[in-house]
């Protein structure tokens, strides 16, 4: 799926990135708001992981939705 339609559907969306990723809190997911590498960063920071691990698993997540 193309990422500009997540964007622009993000809060029908974000419960799925809320199942996805449960230790991102609503607020964060809000601060987000479908923005591609704020969603990343987040990623990143939450479960210290790499950013191109974090990307792959965005990627993942946007093929499925």
């Amino acid at each position: 799926m193309d990422w500009n339609i997540i964007e622009g559907n993000w809060k029908q969306i974000k419960g799925k990135a809320l199942e996805n990723w449960g230790k991102l809190t609503d607020d964060e997911l809000d601060e987000a708001a479908g923005n591609r590498e704020q969603l990343i960063g987040k990623i990143q920071e939450k479960y210290g992981i790499a950013k191109d691990e974090a990307e792959k698993q965005v990627d993942a997540f946007a093929a499925k939705y």
